[in-house]
């Protein structure tokens, strides 16, 4: 398994807006390079990507929720 760890300290989200999708979901197939999430910073918003292909196996932080550099936002299965 491999971790997907936030670059910076904010709040993270799931979604690019209230009203819109997920970029993605626990289960789902993504793949290298796709964004999984953003980390806002005083109104900056910079894009989590996943460095692995694989099945996204879970979520360790919650939607709106705190980070800092070095937290492990999700987890993917490499496959």
């Amino acid at each position: 398994m491999t971790d997907i760890i936030s670059p910076l300290p904010g709040i993270f989200y799931r979604k690019p807006g209230p009203d819109k999708e997920p970029y993605a979901t626990v289960g789902d197939r993504i793949e290298a390079g796709q964004t999984v999430g953003v980390v806002e910073i005083m109104k900056q918003f910079s894009e989590v990507r996943s460095d692995v292909s694989g099945i996204l196996e879970t979520f360790a932080i919650e939607d709106s929720g705190a980070v800092n550099p070095g937290d492990v936002i999700a987890t993917v299965t490499e496959g």
